[in-house]
């Protein structure tokens, strides 16, 4: 594998290109004979290098898994309790108006539609990926029903992450259509005149695997069915444009990539030719088109903001701000084009580094080497042990997360998610040593590894 020509080439090729030649004189031709300090080289040349210092990581830890929990920014403690000890302490209710709390999901939906190709009000922060999954599949059903009363599917793909899956049967239930799975390979021919909503996530929660949006919404549309979209793993990750793929609706999460803290308020969107085409069922007081009058019937908004339903968290939306500012400080150094080029990069050197190293004890890449076809983590596969084996990691202070298959008949996945953000060259190498010498010493089969706890 020729780690230089795939990943490190790329990854500055467009920004800063001048960087180009005294980073390429610190490595090897080959992933085999790449050096520790050849990857210290890397992160002192990296563009994104100061922007790890916005971050609280703990010097012990190589954090790998902001794929499930993105990392504590610094500012983000003392933004909390000003809302605590300065608005809601001191300013009380009157807050709402003069903190501008309750503008807040048209605020903050405005700064994060930019790193999801979406436009000025056209997505709003509010409620969990959950919720808002059903709500724009409900929508989207009903728009199915009135634009084609035939259709009956409901169309995802089987290894889709399971709340997915359990909002689309319910939605199915009420609007007598039928869940149908397909595996990722079979789609085209799943895809076919009797689908009416095809609800896919954008980046694999498992292997890590990236469908090619706006061909897939094309395809969709061609046979005249609507497309939803989950981007908990894309946004903030790999670059998306909604508007340019013509999506129909889309969700996500805000404490992955973004770093909105945990359980951090989702996202929903809607294109502009189908947000008023019908209302989502939610229909609570803060979508309501004049909420403060306390009308006995329900009038939605107009636009996006009908998605809106209950009074939102303040401190959870502190939080999440605090994760914009990051990006919008990483604007300077790149933005997204940089992120995701990094990302390719982190991603090639983890997986080059896995093949040559521990492929002879059993793990095996099931994450898509094609820079196309993959988002920003990177799964490896093992027979048994893959619970153990993450825990004896953290031991180490190298933390991943694993992912079952057992119940579905899928392999056992030991995940890692790389955040350009705050994740070094170096941290790769250091992760993937400490790997080896993990499975070297099967440190996995300890007992205090194999106690398994709630959260995997």
């Amino acid at each position: 594998m020729n780690f230089w020509k795939s990943a490190a080439l790329e990854i500055y090729t467009h920004i800063r290109a001048q960087r180009l030649t005294s980073i390429h004189k610190t490595m090897n031709k080959s992933t085999h004979h790449t050096t520790r300090e050849a990857c210290i080289a890397l992160d002192q040349q990296d563009p994104l290098r100061a922007m790890r210092e916005a971050f609280v990581l703990p010097a012990s830890t190589i954090y790998l898994d902001g794929n499930s929990l993105g990392a504590l920014p610094k500012a983000t403690a003392a933004a909390v309790a000003k809302v605590v000890t300065q608005e809601w302490g001191q300013d009380l209710i009157q807050s709402w108006n003069t903190a501008g709390w309750f503008m807040s999901p048209q605020h903050q939906g405005n700064r994060l539609a930019s790193i999801v190709g979406a436009g000025t009000g056209e997505l709003v922060i509010t409620d969990t990926t959950s919720v808002n999954l059903y709500k724009v599949l409900c929508a989207a059903a009903e728009l199915a029903r009135k634009q084609h009363p035939s259709k009956r599917v409901l169309l995802s793909e089987a290894s889709n992450f399971p709340t997915d899956l359990y909002m689309a049967q319910s939605v199915c239930k009420h609007y007598d259509l039928r869940l149908e799975l397909t595996d990722a390979k079979d789609l085209a021919s799943a895809l076919n005149g009797d689908v009416a909503v095809l609800m896919l996530t954008h980046v694999n929660y498992r292997t890590g695997a990236m469908y090619d949006m706006a061909g897939v919404t094309h395809a969709a549309h061609a046979v005249g069915a609507l497309t939803v979209w989950d981007l908990a793993h894309s946004a903030g990750a790999v670059p998306v444009d909604l508007s340019s793929a013509n999506a129909d609706y889309a969700v996500g999460c805000g404490y992955k990539y973004l770093n909105g803290g945990p359980g951090a308020p989702a996202f929903v969107w809607a294109n502009p030719r189908v947000v008023s085409a019908t209302k989502q069922p939610l229909s609570g007081w803060w979508g309501h088109a004049l909420p403060f009058a306390f009308e006995a019937s329900y009038v939605p908004q107009i636009g996006i903001d009908q998605y809106l339903c209950g009074t939102q968290s303040m401190l959870a939306m502190a939080a999440m701000a605090c994760g914009l500012d990051v990006f919008e400080q990483a604007n300077a150094s790149g933005g997204m084009p940089a992120i995701r080029a990094k990302s390719l990069a982190l991603t090639d050197l983890f997986m080059g580094l896995c093949e040559a190293r521990c492929t002879a004890f059993g793990l095996i890449n099931v994450t898509p080497t094609a820079h196309q076809m993959r988002g920003s983590h990177v799964s490896l596969a093992t027979p048994n042990g893959g619970y153990a084996m993450i825990q004896a990691l953290i031991a180490r202070g190298v933390v991943g997360d694993f992912r079952g298959g057992a119940a579905t008949g899928e392999a056992d996945l030991l995940r890692f998610g790389f955040t350009p953000l705050y994740n070094r060259f170096v941290d790769v190498w250091d992760a993937v040593e400490h790997m080896v010498c993990m499975l070297q010493a099967n440190e996995w089969q300890r007992s205090e590894f194999n106690r398994t706890q709630v959260v995997t």
